[in-house]
């Protein structure tokens, strides 16, 4: 296991004291500006001898603190990449991108076809994402109450495709007409009750202020003022970004997509129209859900698979753009070539899941150019790999990647990029001591 700090103190060996809390500490301290990388070992507790620092007097073993200092620009050192590559669960870090490329030179080596719009390879998505959906319909209507678990899984899996559909809508990159894309975007989102029109507007913004401080409308991390603004508040945010963040997608759903007040004057109408439609499927369609199965057949075919898509729409637009080594940037700071290419994890997930959802997380092309088709995400990544492959963050989905950013990855700091809960506010963050405790450390 390992941790980062920055400008940390280090204590050595020497006689020793105890802290109020009941803690061996040592009287000499050397401390050393910088980043590090804190590898836990344990060691045999012998009798005799100085004993190392740090460690409560209850534990029954000692921890030796090894730091390995991690320069600020890892540009040049292939070393440090491959270990943090390691440590938070990446297949590769990249190097950082220079400045003086710019994102069109990024585009510019990208071949014209994947930017086609191939119009049987788009229905066959919408038809891919209805017959997995009916599929798991059934499985639900017919498994045993100990499958229903599975039966869940896929279908929330399934119409996860669904907000892919409308995604592509969205980036007009599903149809050549466009009447067709905003009737098709809509219906793909009615069973997720997402309104269309709000969820484009801002999305949109994701994508030309991406890892920007304040302007991104995604993830970001949490201001510290936030953080110490009110003790309730910030109970609230250690669960939100701890073991609740597979969900947050749920509270960003709510906040960003219904307040007509957050939008602009010549938005509005074409956002009421959405809103509509989303309101009108929910006063028609839950009834009758509910008149055909009742309330439980209601949790059970629509509400558990929306907490399944939920799951997976938090999931991953968390790996897409979180990381502990990857930075958010103030507008007068922000690059855009750097916030898409390095900014942006590839990452691969178990084959079905990457079927059902439409490539979606083939996602640095995606941020290259919004308007590649989501057929085309994995032509598009192939050229990247083979033209700017040494600057792409890749990942296969695994418990250390997501460790990492449950634990980790918490308030803004300019110079660590994160700090995490634990360091600020220790007796508060009990959620994120059990997360550590409990997530396999598997990569």
């Amino acid at each position: 296991m390992a941790s980062r700090v920055a400008h940390s103190t280090f204590l050595f060996l020497g006689p020793q004291k105890r802290s109020a809390e009941g803690n061996r500490i040592c009287p000499q301290n050397f401390t050393f500006p910088g980043t590090y990388l804190l590898k836990w070992e344990s060691r045999p507790n012998k009798r005799g001898g100085h004993k190392n620092c740090l460690v409560s007097s209850r534990k029954s073993k000692i921890v030796k603190a090894v730091a390995v200092s991690v320069p600020s620009s890892l540009a040049d050192n292939t070393e440090d990449r491959k270990q943090l590559s390691e440590n938070y669960g990446f297949r590769q870090i990249g190097e950082p991108l220079p400045d003086n490329v710019t994102l069109k030179d990024i585009v510019d080596t990208l071949p014209r076809k994947v930017f086609e719009i191939d119009d049987v390879k788009a229905w066959k998505s919408v038809f891919i994402s209805v017959t997995s959906y009916a599929l798991g319909i059934f499985m639900i209507a017919k498994a045993p109450w100990y499958l229903l678990p599975l039966a869940w899984a896929w279908t929330g899996t399934a119409i996860t495709g669904f907000f892919v559909i409308g995604h592509d809508c969205a980036h007009k990159s599903f149809s050549r007409n466009k009447l067709v894309e905003d009737i098709v975007g809509t219906l793909a989102f009615l069973p997720l009750i997402y309104p269309y029109e709000p969820w484009r507007f801002k999305h949109d913004r994701h994508h030309a202020k991406t890892n920007m401080l304040s302007e991104d409308t995604a993830w970001h991390p949490v201001w510290l003022a936030e953080f110490d603004s009110s003790p309730i508040l910030r109970k609230a945010i250690i669960y939100g970004y701890g073991p609740f963040r597979p969900w947050m997608s749920i509270a960003h759903w709510l906040m960003w997509h219904f307040d007509l007040k957050k939008f602009r004057p010549n938005e509005v109408n074409r956002v009421k129209i959405s809103l509509t439609c989303v309101f009108a499927f929910m006063a028609i369609g839950w009834p009758l859900i509910i008149l055909k199965t009742g309330i439980m057949g209601w949790i059970k075919f629509w509400l558990m698979p929306w907490l399944g898509y939920h799951f997976w729409m938090s999931t991953f637009t968390m790996v897409h753009h979180t990381a502990p080594h990857i930075p958010f940037k103030s507008s007068d700071e922000w690059n855009a070539a750097q916030a898409q290419l390095n900014g942006t994890v590839h990452c691969d997930y178990p084959r079905w899941i990457e079927i059902l959802c439409h490539d979606i997380n083939v996602h640095v092309p995606h941020h290259i150019s919004s308007r590649i088709p989501s057929y085309n995400l994995r032509a598009a990544h192939k050229s990247l790999q083979e033209n700017w492959g040494k600057y792409m963050n890749e990942a296969t989905w695994n418990w250390r990647l997501m460790k990492t950013i449950l634990t980790i990855c918490h308030v803004y700091d300019k110079e660590q990029n994160y700090i995490a809960f634990d360091e600020l506010a220790p007796r508060d963050s009990q959620p994120i001591t059990f997360l550590k405790k409990v997530m396999p450390d598997y990569a």
